[in-house]
């Protein structure tokens, strides 16, 4: 989504160490940015915390992004910031509703890249249908940062027909893929100093809570496990679920859907798109008598036309992921050791 936010006239081009003391300065900054860009009946109350009203039983979330570099093709550390939170509610079944923003800025920060930022911000939690309610801004040395980094957390009420539990899982489910895979990873590493190479592909970075909430609509409870492969990527997520359920994990290799390009950069760059980190991704474990209707559900779905079918859950092999090429032929896809591509997310 792209909003056209002209931006305010600061006192200053940069953030300076006075923006992080609480005075002139702070007030200035929250007052002509964060709190008029992102207004609402609760942040305008200015305090330090939200009054909510929530009924039932009630998902939360915290995280922290990094990312280097801040502005990627398809999208910036805001967006992302506000997505990652609200995706970690959606795969605990959740509807979300609040989020609460904190920023440590680095001293230097262009006051043009901060309001990118918040624009970005403002349109991911437009988009998803969510509301920065309370926050905190900090601003730290020249050298001591990197431009930005951002806390989110978030909290929303769970889905009527929710039950996302590692315990609902049992041999013969099937897992869904709801999109091309490691798009995100690669977009970053297109921007990369001393990497960069000509692609078009962009971050698949966005909100997963609608599609979430039309797959619990419709199949409730066939629903049995959600998970977004960020760091790590598909292997490491399909790992843990392994070692977790105690369950093995066999995986068809060309029904992994992944873009052309993402493909062929991953070669040119001796990477396997399996580790490589996602914004935009979930992968369902639904039961296995209605996991055609709900492929055939979440391909008619905005951001999810890729969608796929790739593997089930087994007793054999317990706790291991095996994938199956179409020749017949398997081998182990393990947990990654480190981190093919650092500062990702």
């Amino acid at each position: 989504m792209q909003l056209n936010c002209p931006m305010p006239k600061f006192d200053f081009d940069f953030i300076t160490m006075g923006h992080g003391s609480g005075g002139l300065l702070t007030h200035k900054l929250l007052e002509s940015g964060v709190f008029d860009l992102l207004s609402n009946e609760k942040l305008d109350e200015h305090h330090d915390g939200a009054i909510l009203d929530l009924k039932g039983k009630t998902a939360f979330s915290t995280d922290s992004f990094v990312i280097s570099p801040i502005f990627f093709p398809g999208g910036n550390i805001g967006e992302l910031a506000v997505n990652g939170t609200v995706n970690d509610l959606a795969m605990c079944g959740a509807l979300p509703q609040y989020i609460s923003l904190s920023f440590i800025l680095e001293e230097g920060l262009s006051m043009k890249e901060f309001w990118d930022v918040l624009v970005g911000i403002k349109a991911a939690c437009e988009e998803a249908g969510i509301q920065v309610v309370t926050g905190d801004t900090k601003v730290v040395e020249k050298g001591k940062g990197d431009k930005i980094f951002i806390n989110t957390t978030g909290i929303g009420t769970l889905h009527p027909r929710a039950d996302i539990s590692l315990k609902n899982v049992k041999p013969g489910d099937k897992i869904l893929v709801s999109n091309q895979i490691a798009r995100h990873g690669i977009a970053i590493l297109s921007k990369r100093q001393g990497l960069e190479f000509e692609t078009s592909i962009i971050s698949d970075t966005t909100n997963l809570n609608r599609a979430v909430k039309k797959l619990l609509d419709h199949f409730g409870k066939n629903i049995h496990l959600l998970r977004d492969p960020t760091r790590g990527g598909l292997a490491s997520t399909l790992n843990e679920i392994a070692g977790d359920t105690g369950y093995g994990v066999v995986l068809e290799d060309r029904a992994i859907p992944i873009d052309p390009q993402v493909r062929g950069a991953c070669e040119i760059l001796g990477l396997d798109p399996l580790y490589i980190a996602n914004e935009g991704v979930f992968i369902a474990i639904v039961s296995s008598e209605k996991a055609d209707a709900i492929l055939n559900l979440l391909r008619t779905t905005e951001k999810c036309e890729h969608a796929a079918i790739i593997g089930t859950i087994t007793e054999k092999n317990p706790g291991k992921v095996i994938m199956q090429n179409v020749m017949g032929g398997k081998r182990v896809v393990n947990m990654p050791i480190g981190e093919q591509l650092p500062r990702i997310c």
